[in-house]
C-alpha cells in the first residue's frame, strides 16, 4: 500500500492569503501546504479521501490517473469542494465515480452539486456519480477490500475516517470515544490531524495529537491538516518523537 499526501494544510492552506506570517513567507516547500487529502493505492485500487479546492492541482502533480472511489469525512468546503474536478476521471473512465459519505455529507452534496446528481435533462459536460451511504459500525468493500468507518467529532460535528488494512486516516478531530479507539489497535501508519501548538476547540493541538498517538501506539504516525501557526516544518518536526513525523505535501510513503 501507497499513501500520498496531497496536501497536509488546514481549511486556508499556506501561505495563507494576504498573510506576512514567517511561516507563509517561507521558502521550504515542506511549508507549503494545499488543503488536506491522500491518495491511497493497494493492488489495483485507486482511492482518494476528500477532494478539496485543491484537487485539480493535486490530481496534476501526483499524476494521478484513475480512481475508483471517493471517500468523505465531512462536508466542510476544503474537503469537498474539488468535486466537479473528478470530470477527467468520469470521462476516461466512462462509468460514475463511486462516493462514499455519510448521510448528511451526501445531501449537503446534492445541494451544492445539484448538476452532479441530476438524473432528468442533465448537462451532458457533468461528471456522474454513484453514492454509498457511510453508517458507523458497519464496514463495506472496495473490491473486496474491507474498509472500517472510525466515528470522531470535529467540535460538535459528526466526522468519518477511514481504516485499511494497517492504515488509518483521521482529520478534523478534537474528540473520539473508546469505542472507536479500539477500532485504531494494531496499526503500523497512523494519520491524524494536529493544527497548531496552542489548543483549538475543534481540532487536536500537537499535543492532543500525540496523546492520542501514545494511547492508539501504531507503529508510526504522520500529522496533517497543519496550520501556518504550527510554525516551521523543520523545527517541529525535531522536537517530535522518532516515530512521529509532520508530513508533507507530496510526501509519500509506503506500508
Amino acid at each position: 500500500m501507497t499513501i500520498y499526501f496531497l496536501g497536509t494544510g488546514t481549511s486556508q492552506g499556506i501561505p495563507v492569503i494576504g498573510s506576512s506570517h514567517s511561516v507563509c513567507k517561507s521558502s521550504n516547500k515542506k511549508d507549503k501546504r494545499l488543503r488536506v487529502s491522500v491518495w491511497i493505492t493497494w493492488d489495483d485500487n485507486s482511492v482518494v479521501i476528500d477532494c478539496g479546492p485543491d484537487f485539480r492541482q493535486q490530481m496534476l502533480i501526483s499524476e494521478c490517473s484513475k480512481i475508483d472511489a471517493i471517500l468523505f469525512t465531512h462536508e466542510h468546503s476544503d474537503h469537498t469542494a474539488g468535486l466537479d474536478d473528478i470530470r477527467p476521471f468520469f470521462f476516461k473512465q466512462k462509468k460514475d465515480i463511486p462516493i462514499y459519505a455519510h448521510e448528511r455529507v451526501l445531501e449537503n452534496l446534492y445541494k451544492r452539486f445539484d448538476y452532479i446528481f441530476e438524473t432528468e435533462n442533465k448537462y451532458p459536460g457533468a461528471p456522474s456519480v454513484q453514492t454509498f451511504e457511510v453508517i458507523n459500525n458497519q464496514f463495506f468493500k472496495i473490491y473486496q477490500s474491507i474498509i472500517i468507518p472510525i466515528e470522531v467529532k470535529h467540535g460538535s460535528l459528526q466526522v468519518f475516517g477511514y481504516r485499511i488494512q494497517d492504515f488509518a486516516y483521521l482529520t478534523d478531530v478534537k474528540t473520539i470515544e473508546l469505542t472507536e479507539i479500539e477500532k485504531l489497535k494494531g496499526l503500523k501508519v497512523l494519520v491524524v490531524n494536529a493544527l497548531r501548538e496552542e489548543p483549538h476547540h475543534s481540532h487536536f493541538s500537537l499535543q492532543d495529537a500525540l496523546d492520542f498517538i501514545t494511547l492508539v501506539q501504531p507503529e508510526k504516525a504522520y500529522l496533517t491538516h497543519i496550520s501556518h501557526l504550527m510554525g516551521f516544518h523543520d523545527e517541529v518536526q525535531s522536537k517530535l518523537p522518532k516515530n512521529v513525523f509532520l508530513a508533507y505535501d507530496d510526501l509519500q510513503i509506503t506500508i
